[in-house]
């Protein structure tokens, strides 16, 4: 594979595994406390004081690092659960620093869209993650 083709296939690899790493903090904190630096600190709290997009990617990759860590319980709902309740966690802490700091009032309105929608499924995790125990 020359140079050319493998900068899109690594885009295209990297995209899905960018989205199961950003889910794996809350769940991790959940199911292994201990085994994440990052698990110390809630998702929701990484982005307090986060002045520009330095920032935003640092949280990104502490959950990143933290969904690589996750063990995953081999039942493939739960799984699916824990990671993809980190990803939307990710997703809040994206938009809260844009809402933060962002100057587009296009992007601040998705921002709070965003912030609406990805509660709304967090709870619903929350709460079948809860009857799985």
């Amino acid at each position: 594979m020359n140079l050319k083709t493998l900068k899109p296939f690594k885009a295209v690899c990297l995209v899905p595994l960018t989205a199961l790493w950003l889910a794996a903090v809350p769940a991790q904190a959940q199911t292994a406390p201990a085994m994440a630096p990052s698990a110390s600190m809630p998702m929701g709290q990484m982005h307090k004081g986060a002045a520009g997009p330095h920032d935003m990617k640092a949280s990104m990759m502490m959950g990143m690092d933290s969904m690589q860590k996750m063990p995953m319980s081999g039942d493939t709902d739960k799984d699916f659960a824990m990671m993809m309740k980190i990803h939307h966690q990710q997703a809040l802490n994206m938009a809260e620093m844009e809402l933060a700091n962002g100057k587009s009032p296009e992007m601040k309105t998705m921002a709070k869209q965003i912030i609406v929608a990805q509660k709304k499924e967090i709870a619903q995790f929350d709460k079948w993650l809860a009857k799985q125990k």
